[in-house]
């Protein structure tokens, strides 16, 4: 399986070098089917289920027959807390619910490592070299980086003609795209560096879950964080090799 390269920049927006990835290492291949099982795990997780409303047990009122069933020339009632009445109850009312579910760590493992290398495959992903963190939040060098880095958006140009597919590529500033940035630890100088990019979430490489993976267009991490990934999926690994043997 070739190898798959990733361009490193700098904060000016020039490529100084490349990052090799093994796409062994994420597992080699994109399941979409998982990856669309645990993206909707981590949104049903994510749902409030505190809505309440009452029904015609909640309200107050006697549930006795308002009057007798036959003779009184009205149509027949019931409880005055039918859902027909004013101040009666809401029929088929909704309840708290819990929508939470959970599907096998391991899946989820490798769904995080899939929704990273289809990133990877799709040309989504860069490496930023060289920003300086700062004792105070600078959120303008960040904005001037975003702004200088210009990558091709290969997905939305591919033209098909007679036999072929050619891909008419156009460069795209990062700047006013979606993305994730990937710090190798918290920075709470960093995050609120970032925090009021418009479309621009931060987050370090062990709070990557695949949501948040597909959510943004593009995945921009440092060198550390790059390391700091590749050695959170050499530790899965581990994990996983050990659980298999007990």
């Amino acid at each position: 399986m070739p190898t798959l390269t990733i361009p490193v920049f700098n904060p000016s927006g020039e490529k100084v070098g490349e990052e090799t990835i093994d796409p062994a290492d994420f597992g080699g291949e994109v399941n979409k089917q998982l990856l669309h099982d645990v993206v909707l795990m981590h949104l049903a997780n994510r749902r409030v289920g505190t809505v309440n409303t009452r029904g015609r047990a909640d309200v107050a009122g006697s549930g006795k027959k308002l009057f007798r069933q036959k003779g009184t020339g009205n149509a027949r009632v019931g409880s005055k807390r039918t859902n027909k009445r004013k101040g009666g109850g809401v029929a088929f009312a909704r309840r708290n619910r819990d929508y939470r579910y959970s599907i096998p760590k391991k899946a989820v493992r490798i769904a995080i490592r899939m929704a990273i290398l289809s990133k990877f495959q799709d040309n989504q992903a860069i490496i930023l070299d060289g920003i300086v963190e700062g004792e105070k939040p600078k959120t303008k060098p960040i904005v001037m980086a975003l702004r200088s880095i210009r990558r091709p958006d290969l997905k939305e140009h591919e033209v098909e003609t007679t036999g072929e597919t050619k891909i008419a590529a156009r460069e795209r500033s990062l700047d006013g795209r979606t993305i994730l940035f990937g710090i190798p630890s918290y920075n709470p100088v960093f995050h609120q560096s970032v925090r009021n990019i418009e479309g621009v979430e931060v987050a370090p490489i062990a709070e990557f879950n695949t949501y948040n993976v597909l959510k943004q267009r593009y995945l921009v991490l440092t060198r550390e964080a790059l390391t700091a990934l590749k050695q959170r999926v050499k530790g899965d690994d581990g994990e996983t090799t050990a659980t298999e043997t007990k």
